[in-house]
């Protein structure tokens, strides 16, 4: 099916065809825009298309309007078969379905967390004003847009203060910018080595870019998306670097132009499948200031994420963090997650609260600091960081299966 379609696709629009790109969204998403669709995965509910500059825009226009930050990922900058690496990645959408569902029946489901006195002790120095502090910052940028000329002045800047928070860590850490083929902005990159297994670990990632898509309007402060997610894992890190040095690795990334098809997550997801790594568990923290569903209730995405997180989520919740929890779904392509479950990576969405209550003013000059937005909420984002980094960082837990 999936070649019948791509041959007729290259036949009909010829060489030309090419000036749009190819991308997988959320089918539904493609339908409700007109976009016509090329290829589905039907279980999974990912589409195929081809876009053109127009219908990009379009797609990140409404992305919120249907609940995503991002909405789709960006396939034009892949290298290799386009036909076999669909076919690749549709049969490992289905693959991980199965076991996702395998997990959920029960056979395997034997997760508890106990509390750890120590784990509990780094939970109380999660500090409020530094969240605030750090979005403050990030938000006065006119915007962190990755198309923007001025892209990578704010990631310079994110990178100074990691240096500077680094320089007195009681072990090597790493810090780096990662180049690439798809945007001009560049991802932020931070290593903390395990100690005992460095080739196991737990990625915590947020992205780093803002886009305002209402028109006449260039500012897109980007308080909540994303400022707030790259300053719980700034958060995190401060005071994990009180901590001894972890048994797994702590890869932090700050990702660059999730706005416009998972840009950088979807390059390093893929080369890290391509290199083997080994990692145990990926979250990602892409708004955490609204509280749309009450202060302290949560949202948890359960389409292309792990069942087994999601579970260790709850797990955690019930040792350490006593908040709701409400299950929902955001569609392929909502966030930078998306990119590492496409790479067979378990994976971790929580968010601010159910997609129809989320925050209804990102991708606009308004996502400011306001009184709307609520900081201690935002804490809980942290702490779920800070329990994976030392409870996960430290021990042989993983993925059954």
């Amino acid at each position: 099916m999936i070649k019948h379609l791509l041959t007729a696709m290259v036949i009909c629009l010829g060489t030309t065809a090419w000036a749009a790109h190819p991308i997988l969204a959320e089918t539904a998403f493609l339908r409700a825009l007109n976009i016509p669709i090329l290829a589905e995965e039907p279980e999974s509910q990912v589409a195929y298309a081809e876009v053109d500059e127009k219908e990009e825009q379009k797609l990140i226009t409404h992305a919120h309007l249907f609940g995503k930050c991002g909405g789709f990922e960006s396939l034009a900058e892949r290298a290799g078969d386009p036909q076999a690496s669909l076919e690749q990645a549709f049969a490992d959408f289905k693959s991980l379905q199965q076991k996702n569902l395998f997990y959920a029946r029960g056979p395997l489901k034997s997760l508890q967390v106990t509390a750890n006195p120590a784990i509990e002790s780094a939970l109380q120095k999660v500090s409020e004003k530094n969240l605030q502090d750090t979005v403050a910052w990030l938000s006065s940028y006119p915007n962190r847009t990755c198309r923007d000329s001025h892209a990578n002045e704010p990631v310079l800047a994110f990178r100074d203060r990691l240096l500077q928070m680094t320089a007195l860590a009681g072990y090597p850490v790493q810090v780096e910018l990662i180049d690439h083929r798809s945007t001009r902005q560049k991802s932020i990159h931070l290593t903390i080595p395990g100690k005992t297994r460095p080739q196991e670990i737990v990625v915590l990632g947020a992205h780093f870019d803002s886009v305002t898509q209402r028109w006449g309007e260039s500012l897109a402060p980007g308080a909540d998306d994303n400022a707030s997610g790259s300053a719980n894992l700034l958060e995190t890190l401060r005071i994990l670097l009180t901590q001894p040095q972890p048994e797994r690795s702590i890869e932090f990334f700050w990702y660059a132009g999730e706005e416009y098809g998972l840009l950088g997550s979807a390059e390093i997801a893929a080369q890290y499948k391509a290199q083997k790594k080994d990692v145990v568990a990926v979250l990602q923290l892409d708004m955490t200031l609204y509280p749309g569903d009450g202060l302290f209730t949560l949202g948890s995405m359960t389409d292309f994420t792990s069942s087994w997180l999601r579970d260790y989520l709850s797990a955690i919740n019930a040792a350490y963090l006593k908040v709701n929890i409400l299950e929902g779904r955001c569609g392929y392509g909502c966030s930078d997650h998306a990119s590492w479950y496409k790479n067979s990576f378990p994976t971790l969405m929580p968010f601010e609260a159910r997609l129809e209550t989320m925050n209804p003013l990102i991708h606009s000059s308004q996502d400011v600091i306001s009184p709307k937005l609520n900081f201690s909420h935002s804490v809980v984002f942290t702490k779920i960081a800070l329990i994976m980094a030392l409870d996960l960082g430290n021990s042989s837990e993983r993925q059954p299966y």
